[in-house]
């Protein structure tokens, strides 16, 4: 059994795209997934399975298809390569309030994307995880996740430094 840490793209978002938490735990445990935990009403969801991460990804996506009607990319990390995505990160952790992760759904054979308007925003793309230091703002900043989907040709969900730890501490938690 290994620990993996899902995130879904695009529920709870707006009012669009609507599943309670109480609910996508239940969805998911009637998936056979173990010890199954979400985070906040953003999709973010710890469990254990023996299943691959696109096995894992597939079902997940199949039953909230069935059950609610949405085409919900899910998107799998390990609990390595979770804390390699944290380790990895190239700009100052000084204000965490402007770090996020966009983590995508496969490698991306682009590394320099063309966004106008990005000011003193960073970004660097590293693999399967879009790094951003966001000094405008994540309200203000150009790089948003609809963008860095449309530039790199992928699907992406991003997560704010704050929420990226703590999915972490969820899952090592003994």
């Amino acid at each position: 059994m290994k620990k993996y840490i899902i995130l879904l793209r695009g529920i709870n978002v707006s009012g669009k795209h609507k599943i309670p938490m109480a609910e996508l735990r239940e969805l998911l445990h009637n998936l056979k997934f173990k010890n199954v935990e979400t985070y906040i009403q953003s999709g973010n969801i710890i469990l254990d399975s023996e299943y691959s991460k696109e096995v894992i990804c597939q079902k997940i996506e199949e039953g909230i298809t069935n059950k609610y009607g949405y085409n919900i990319p899910a998107l799998a990390r390990t609990l390595e390569e979770w804390k390699n995505a944290i380790a990895r990160y190239p700009f100052s952790l000084e204000n965490e309030k402007i770090v996020a992760f966009s983590f995508l759904n496969e490698e991306s054979k682009i590394t320099d994307i063309e966004v106008k308007g990005i000011k003193d925003d960073k970004y660097e793309v590293d693999g399967d995880v879009v790094y951003l230091n966001c000094i405008s703002g994540f309200g203000k900043t150009k790089l948003t996740n609809n963008n860095i989907e449309k530039k790199l040709n992928v699907v992406a969900t991003t997560r704010n430094y704050k929420t990226t730890i703590k999915l972490l501490e969820l899952a090592t938690k003994e």
